[in-house]
């Protein structure tokens, strides 16, 4: 899944929805507000704040406060959120995913990217300002113009990572105007009735078949990271939802996309506190975990909404603390003494989780099998109905997920699918709504970026693909872009590399002829956790990669307004063989669903490329032709067989090129694929 922060959402498709096959019911006058004219115009879709505003002013002028920050996380810093965090939602009216908001005692602001323009003008009155910028600059500017020197701007601490708050206090602070912590939420405290519940589904444990090792195992392995470390620290506190959820191999569905649970762990050198709601765990659960006991090995469960006092409480002894500052909130952080914090970018959890065990890779290999099953029969029945002329993008997602339900362990999507056609393929992060979609169409791409979630593992995949008669410049931009991924993927580089290092191979054949794209190359993928796993990846912010990782490798590339391309796959960072004795690393491609013959031109790709492609697709003849036999999916198995046919090199028909298209066929004929 592309996951760099530019892309569009369905409602950037509005723009130009009479090209797109907009539905009738819809007005294009509807798109922007005009706020200038008396009585203002807006669009039908325009949420009235007037009430939540005085509400919130109301509590600010109590608290003494110039101005109160709005932002769009929650407590752990997840990527996703649920309904019941949805605070920025519920005072603008702005429901995007990406957004901060700030409201003074005559103002109010919401400061957002490009994705989300249109829909934030269609969903916001004229009470808010839209500043078409992101990041702590623009946002501590304006309110250096809005509120007077010494002024008080309030902020939950739950809500800011570290990092945000240390950003926003040097800024105010160095200008005379103070950051102020408070730990009751003032949009929690006027929300009311119309607040979503707070997730209460079940928290379970995973059966033991679809876990790398047991929670005591983990708890001791962390343990002993912590005897060894330099510093001593007697505790780890883990914010992140997906470090308990893998600690004790715990499940729920709190979040969207994520099987995770509201939760904080303190894990201590003699105790385990596991804070969370007790009400939703079973007595077999709480067996599991030993929690009728109180020794080293029993998880002692206290309240979700005690877990400041306590970490403050424990505090106060002869203790130190080891965070990752990624994603622990700065309501944690304030109430541990400095002289008794060890701060690392990430928790040994976190760290200690991105490198699987021989099990756990076992696993994620097998879901990826599955989950090509459930691919393969989406495009193969594509392949025969987009002719037709009735699949349209939501519905074509929608089957997917279908056949993905119908896979053994499936536990929903790993993240919104990305079901785009022609032009809406060019915005990387576009997807289709049930009102808001695209006919598909043999004469255009058609890009498709899904994942699922299976018990043993979480799945990512893109694959573009043109039914008809592709342009020869499509046909060169897919076939650098998989060039792109070939050679990334092929890629032999000494162990401890940093991602960051040996991305670029992704972006070489693109750049070779002036092409490129905006997003990220990679990122790290769990077992039944984050399809984007924190620290793996391609970016400078990543750890270095080592043997047990799995990361994703997905270049592409987008020409606005009329196609876009991406070729995903996930991959195992394994050892590598090498001529000489070292430690060197390559990948395993686990992702198991042929790229479009038809939009490959071979005459670009290396003997080298080349061999690998076509040994890529004999390890998916055997790996997922013998499930689709199984099944006795065999329309599914014969088309499989088709489009995994060893390619055949040709270069170029010029008269100057024959000794090397002879020197290259007999090179190919030398090849055992």
């Amino acid at each position: 899944m592309a996951w760099a922060p530019w892309g569009c959402y369905p409602w950037l498709v509005l723009l130009c929805a009479c090209a797109w096959g907009r539905p009738k019911s819809l007005d294009l006058r509807e798109d922007v507000r005009n706020c200038s004219i008396s009585p203002p115009y807006l669009p039908v879709t325009v949420v009235n704040t007037t009430a939540q505003l005085t509400a919130l002013r109301q509590q600010m002028h109590t608290q003494n406060l110039s101005a109160y920050i709005v932002p769009d996380t929650d407590a752990h810093m997840s990527e996703y959120i649920s309904d019941y965090d949805k605070r920025r939602a519920w005072i603008t009216g702005f429901t995007g995913s990406a957004g901060i908001a700030v409201v003074t005692m005559g103002k109010a602001a919401l400061w957002t990217d490009s994705r989300y323009w249109t829909q934030a003008e269609r969903q916001m009155d004229c009470i808010w300002e839209l500043h078409k910028e992101v990041g702590t600059t623009p946002v501590v500017t304006w309110l250096l113009t809005e509120i007077p020197v010494r002024g008080r701007v309030g902020f939950d601490p739950f809500l800011f990572s570290i990092n945000s708050w240390e950003r926003y206090n040097v800024a105010l602070r160095d200008s005379g105007r103070e950051l102020v912590s408070i730990t009751v939420n003032l949009v929690d405290l006027l929300w009311g009735s119309e607040r979503p519940p707070v997730p209460s589904e079940p928290i379970y444990a995973l059966q033991e078949a679809f876990t790398g090792s047991s929670w005591q195992e983990k708890v001791s392995g962390i343990r002993s990271q912590m005897r060894k470390h330099r510093e001593a620290p007697t505790a780890v506190l883990l914010s992140a939802l997906d470090e308990t959820a893998w600690l004790f191999n715990l499940r729920s569905s709190d979040i969207p996309y994520n099987p995770f649970f509201y939760s904080y762990t303190l894990l201590t050198d003699s105790s385990i506190r596991l804070f969370a709601n007790k009400s939703r765990f079973s007595s077999e659960t709480l067996q599991y975990l030993n929690s009728g006991c109180t020794g080293s090995m029993c998880v002692q469960l206290e309240d979700y909404g005690q877990v400041r006092d306590s970490v403050q409480a424990y505090t106060s002894g002869v203790v130190k603390i080891w965070i990752g500052t990624s994603y622990t909130s700065y309501g944690l952080y304030e109430v541990i003494p400095k002289e008794k914090l060890i701060a690392d970018t990430y928790s040994p959890v976190m760290v200690t989780k991105a490198v699987k065990n021989s099990k756990e890779q076992t696993l994620l290999r097998a879901s990826h099998v599955r989950d090509a099953v459930a691919v393969i029969r989406y495009l193969v029945w594509l392949e025969e109905n987009v002719p037709k002329g009735t699949v349209d993008e939501f519905s074509g997602a929608e089957l997917l997920e279908k056949f993905r339900g119908e896979e053994e362990f499936f536990s929903g999507s790993s993240f919104e699918t990305i079901s785009a056609s022609g032009l809406n393929a060019a915005l990387a992060h576009y997807s289709p709504t049930k009102e808001l979609h695209r006919k598909l169409s043999s004469d255009e791409m058609y890009l498709l970026d899904s994942g699922g979630q299976y018990w043993d593992g979480t799945t990512d995949i893109t694959r573009t693909v043109h039914w008809g008669t592709p342009s020869a410049f499509q046909k060169e931009a897919y076939t650098r872009v998989l060039i792109g991924n070939i050679d990334l993927s092929r890629l032999i580089f000494p162990a401890a590399t940093s991602g960051r290092m040996v991305e670029a191979f992704a972006r070489k054949a693109l750049w070779d002829v002036g092409l490129n794209y905006g997003h990220g190359t990679g990122h790290g993928i769990g077992n039944f956790l984050c399809v984007h796993e924190w620290p793996v990846g391609f970016q400078s912010g990543n750890i270095a990669m080592a043997k047990g990782m799995f990361t994703s490798i997905e270049p592409g590339y987008y020409q606005d307004g009329e196609f876009g391309i991406r070729l995903e796959d996930v991959a195992l960072v394994v050892e590598a063989k090498t001529k000489y004795p070292g430690t060197y690393l390559t990948f395993e491609v686990v992702s198991l669903v042929p790229y479009d013959r038809n939009l490959i031109d071979i005459s670009l790709l290396s003997p080298e490329q080349l061999q690998y492609l076509n040994r890529y697709y004999q390890t998916i003849r055997e790996k997922v032709g013998p499930e689709l036999q199984r099944r006795q999916l065999l329309e599914e198995f014969s088309w499989l067989q088709r489009h995994t046919e060893p390619l055949a090199a040709r270069a170029a028909p010029t008269a100057s090129l024959a000794p090397l298209m002879t020197v290259s066929a007999l090179t190919i004929l030398s090849w055992s694929v």
